[in-house]
């Protein structure tokens, strides 16, 4: 079963053409101040790269960027639970402590990941577009879906036609146990949709 397209929540105001915007068209994420968090609560970050940044799946490029995902998510206070390279963006599903933790993790991560493309790519200068996106899941059906969005987002990006199968920029089992009851159990326990691919069984038995 293939998974479908999920929506995300637009980067911009209610009406046609609101929100921040830059000259070459990109729209940016909202400054508005974000609300309080809460830590039983997973988190769906993204974070988007700029235009004249090379792509993330490079392989030299992606081998710099797993070391710093591990080493920025797993912190008592922030734990980066599952990720999705993209061309140019990242996809991020992780625990925290509240709204400050959220930041601090966030700001550390963006260094480290900013660090490790610049010396892969060997270039210097700014590596994300804009801000990070974040958006608090607070039920298992929110869960499940931003899990699955973020491990399958490939299968939306050029691999249409093809049998599903796991993603190599992805991380195909947890980088760290998560504590919360909603990404430990209880998305697993919703029905709001299939798992992600790297979850169904018969793709997880080794290979002879």
């Amino acid at each position: 079963m293939k998974p479908r397209q999920l929506e995300l929540p637009a980067w911009g105001g209610s009406r046609k053409g609101a929100g921040r915007k830059r000259k070459d068209g990109l729209r940016l994420v909202s400054h508005r101040r974000r609300p309080e968090h809460l830590a039983r609560h997973p988190v769906h970050a993204v974070l988007r790269t700029r235009p004249d940044v090379p792509g993330l799946r490079k392989r030299a490029v992606m081998q710099e960027l797993r070391q710093a995902l591990q080493a920025a998510g797993c912190r008592e206070n922030f734990r980066l639970v599952h990720y999705s390279i993209q061309g140019n963006h990242l996809h991020l599903v992780l625990e925290t402590r509240d709204k400050e933790a959220l930041a601090r993790g966030m700001q550390g991560l963006a260094v480290r990941v900013a660090r490790a493309v610049n010396r892969a790519a060997g270039r210097k200068g700014k590596v994300f577009a804009d801000h990070y996106f974040a958006r608090a899941l607070g039920t298992p059906a929110e869960v499940r879906r931003a899990v699955r969005y973020v491990l399958d987002n490939h299968l939306h990006h050029g691999s249409a036609g093809r049998a599903p199968q796991t993603d190599p920029c992805a991380s195909e089992t947890p980088l760290v146990a998560p504590r919360t009851w909603l990404l430990s159990v209880g998305w697993l326990r919703s029905r709001a949709g299939p798992l992600p691919v790297a979850y169904w069984p018969t793709l997880q038995a080794p290979v002879a």
